[in-house]
This record gives structure tokens, sequence and C-alpha cells, in this order.
């Protein structure tokens, strides 16, 4: 967000000078109007903090020294470098000031180093000095910095971390304001971190797992449509020019070529658009909903990110939970870090509404949504009778973790036995067409 300051003068007469933040000017200009009629102050300026490009001089010296400075105006920063000693060169504002994004690396880094150093003594002021000093990536230096200042302003833990929600994400964000006003932020920053490298490498084992097989089914399919389309009907014609009846498998395969030839257009365009149909779709927050009650249900695929889902909703549960009443809070926040849309609907529509409308208690609830399985309501309702709830929600996530690398393997297994029948289809084609006899009249 763009940091803005304001200047004007109350009605008595008092200069008043504030800083804030807003997402553009045409933002902060709607707050201070708000803020003049309220108050009665007359407006003498709002200013945007942009970044400067500078060239000074030492005095005395030749060398030329660059370098980059946050300000309101390029007046104040002239006087500054001008107060600091320097021989103003050049001041102008930066034309393209962007910085990248983050990767989600950048922001494990950050947690956990923090948590290490936590442990370690040192004050989250030093630790943030530290990790400014060492990060490398621009933009989660100055998300550091940010988070550095706004904590010295007093600023709620919420509004620290909040708006670097699309940064960190909304769980950790949230994780992180709590942290802050926890009685042992290093166990919370741990957690946090913990959770984050487990979701980060379950995404990254997904895509490279899935990778070659969904590159090798393209493939296949390429090669089936080819085969079909253009070098098989080359080959059968030669027989039908030559009067011989071809066996049963080997017309029908001749006629889908002559069809796939006469209709390709028609093919392709119907191809196409359900593609671009349901990525719309599932942009939407509907769709995303439907989407997701649907996966669930789908065999295999469908099978290990159900299972996944439980298992983050699990682990956040364990961070979260203070084993005292109900934990309402604790419940909402780990159905919104599932990643599942439906499985959110159904724990804060279904469970958190049962509990806070008719006092029922967690495992009545939770049963009650129909997204859990028969293994995570046991595992719940053992520890709701044994005291160990938090416990037992860690070894469940830790079970579904286990289970759900092995469940990824099955899922490559199926991908290459359909694999496996494509080309035996296309083998067993070609071999009936090898042994093709001329008519004995011929």
């Amino acid at each position: 967000m763009a940091q803005f300051r304001l200047k004007a003068v109350s009605q008595k007469g008092k200069v008043v000078q504030t800083e804030f933040e807003a997402n553009n000017k045409k933002d902060a200009q709607i707050k201070v109007d708000r803020l003049s009629k309220t108050n009665g102050l007359r407006i003498q300026a709002l200013d945007q903090k942009y970044t400067f490009v500078y060239k000074v001089k030492k005095s005395g010296s030749k060398k030329t020294i660059a370098g980059e400075q946050e300000a309101y105006t390029k007046e104040e920063l002239e006087r500054a470098l001008i107060k600091l000693g320097y021989q103003v060169v050049s001041v102008n504002k930066k034309l393209f000031n962007f910085s990248g994004g983050v990767p989600m690396s950048e922001v494990v880094s950050f947690i956990s180093l923090s948590a290490d150093l936590l442990k370690q003594q040192l004050t989250f002021d030093e630790i943030l000095n530290l990790l400014i000093e060492d990060t490398t990536n621009k933009r989660m230096k100055e998300v550091i910095k940010e988070i550095q200042k706004d904590l010295k302003d007093g600023k709620e833990g919420s509004q620290v971390y909040g708006k670097h929600e699309p940064i960190f994400g909304k769980f950790a964000a949230y994780m992180l304001s709590v942290a802050s006003t926890s009685g042992n932020m290093a166990l919370v920053f741990e957690s946090t971190a913990k959770f984050l490298e487990r979701d980060a490498e379950f995404k990254k084992n997904l895509k490279r797992s899935l990778m070659m097989p969904a590159v090798t089914v393209f493939a296949v399919v390429g090669v089936v449509l080819f085969y079909v389309g253009y070098i098989f009907p080359s080959t059968a014609e030669l027989f039908v020019e030559m009067g011989i009846d071809l066996p049963p498998m080997t017309q029908s395969t001749l006629d889908l070529s002559y069809w796939l030839r006469d209709n390709w257009v028609m093919l392709l365009i119907s191809f196409i658009a359900p593609i671009v149909g349901f990525v719309w779709f599932v942009n939407t927050s509907k769709g995303k909903l439907i989407v997701d009650r649907v996966i669930i249900r789908i065999p295999v695929i469908g099978d290990l990110l159900h299972k996944t889902s439980i298992e983050i909703f699990s682990r956040v549960f364990y961070t979260l939970y203070s084993g005292s009443g109900q934990n309402i809070e604790v419940i909402r926040v780990a159905s919104e870090a599932c990643r599942n849309t439906y499985m959110e609907k159904q724990i804060k529509e279904v469970a958190i509404k049962k509990m806070l409308k008719d006092g029922a208690g967690l495992i009545e609830s939770i049963e009650e949504t129909g997204v859990f399985t028969q293994t995570a309501i046991s595992r719940f309702r053992l520890g709701a009778e044994s005291g160990a709830l938090r416990e037992n929600a860690k070894q469940l996530a830790e079970y579904y973790e286990i289970q759900t690398t092995y469940k990824m393997q099955s899922v490559i297994d199926t991908i290459n036995l359909f694999i496996m029948i494509s080309l035996i289809g296309i083998t067993v084609v070609s071999s009936e067409s090898a042994v093709i006899k001329p008519n004995s009249g011929i």
C-alpha cells in the first residue's frame, strides 16, 4: 500500500500532521475529505511517498555517490542530504519502481529464521534488522522494513501483517498477528513455518509428480490422433483399392479416421470451448464451490486432495487450539486454510452454526458437515474423550501426511495405466492390419 502524509490546520489554528496508508491517491483523498468534514480541518497538503534516485558528492571530493531513498518531496530529500554534509548533484523521482514478487521460499525463510532467532532470546526488532540486511529479494526487504516501522508505531498485529496478506497468505498473516500478542512468539512462528513448508512441499511434489505423466498423456493422445487420422488411412486404403475385405476392427478404425477428417473443425471447437468455459466457471465463486464439492468425490485424485485438506485443517487446529471452550475462531481459521471452499462453507455454515446456535459439541458438529472422513471423526472423538484433542489433531495431520505421499504414487500409476492401454490399442489395430490376407480371387 502507498504511504501518504497529511498537513492541515485545525479550527483552533493548530498545525496537524499525520501519516497513513491507502491503496492509491484517490482512496487517500477520500479519507482526507472524510477526516476534514468530521474534524473541521483545513487541508494544506497531501503528499505521497515516492522513491527518489539521487547523486551526491562529499565536500572536497570528485567522486559521485548514487543511491535511492523514499521521501514525500524532492525538496525534503535535498535538504536532508545537505544536512548530512553532501553536495547534491541531482535528485529525481524513480520512474519505474518495480519491486518484483516474493517467492514462498522467501516467506518461509523469513518466518523460520525469526523462530530460530527468537529461541536464541534476540528481540524481534534485532531480528528484523538482521533480516533487512540479509534479505536479497527487494520486495521482501521492503515488507520487513514496513513491518518494523509499523511495530515501532505501536500498530496492532492484525494491521501490521494484514496488509501483507497477498505476500504471506491469509493463514500466515493471521498467525503472525496472533504471535505478536501471544505468550510464546517463537512457538507460533515455528508452527507457522512448518505449515508453510509442508504446504509448499506438497504443491511442489504434486506439480513434479504430475508434470511428466501429463506431458506423456498429451503426447499419447497426439500420437493416437495422428495415427488414426493420417498414417492408418494411408495403409488401410491400399487394401481397399486392392479389393481386400478389411477385418471389423480395421474397418471401424478407418471409418473413425474418415469421420475425424471430415469434422476436425467442429471437434477442435468442441474441445477448446468446454476448456475455456470451465476455466471461466472455476474462477467464479459459485463455480469454485461446485468444483471443490465434486473434486473430493473423484476416485484417486479426489481422495488425495480431500485428505490433504483434512490434514491442513488438523495441522492448523493443532497450532491454534488452546484447550479451553469451543475455540470457534480456531475452527474458522482452520477451515479457511484447508484450500477447499466447499469444506470451508460446510464447516462455517453447519459446524460453527450448530455449535453457536444449538450449543452442540465439536465432534457432533463436524460430523454433521459431511466433509470429514470416518478416520478423522474417530480421531477427534478419541481426543475429545481423552482430553487430548490437540495432540490427536496433530497425529491425524501426520498420518494423512504420510498417506497422501503414497497416494501421490497411486495417481501416477493410474495415469501410467491409461498410457499403457492406449499403446496396447495402437498395437492391436496395427497387428490386425498386418495380418490382412488378399482375397483368393485376386
